[in-house]
């Protein structure tokens, strides 16, 4: 049985409630595709900029605006936003494609991975040098 084009466009995103300690409960949802290509366009070095983002989009009890979480942010101890931050990006499956991205990049680098040590550890073994093959 085929789908129609109505049921692709039904948000499906999963939702999930995060304790904050010594606050109460919030209610956060997994971003959308279109949300995450939105994100992605934050520039990656405002790291404050793309957290109320995340937030913005991704609260929904209660539902907040991204001057809303400025002044959470302004309001809050260190540390306080990671808990629904994290969530939201493990509900839309971010920190899983991080650290296979990740892994990939160590994996499939531009060298061979294999680094002297530093100092008086680092030694001439003795072996052929491998340009020489």
């Amino acid at each position: 049985m085929t789908v129609s084009k109505e049921q692709l466009a039904k948000p499906r995103l999963e939702e999930a409630e995060v304790e904050i300690p010594g606050v109460g409960t919030v209610r956060v949802r997994a971003l959308s595709r279109g949300e995450i290509f939105r994100m992605q366009k934050v520039a990656t070095k405002d790291t404050g900029a793309r957290e109320r983002l995340i937030l913005s989009l991704g609260m929904l009890e209660p539902a907040m605006t991204e001057i809303d979480v400025q002044n959470w942010q302004e309001a809050a101890p260190a540390g306080e936003l990671d808990g629904p931050v994290d969530k939201i990006r493990k509900l839309s499956g971010l920190e899983e494609k991080a650290e296979k991205e990740a892994v990939l990049d160590f994996r499939d680098g531009p060298d061979d991975g294999v680094r002297t040590l530093p100092g008086d550890q680092a030694g001439d073994d003795g072996g052929d040098d491998p340009g020489d093959v």
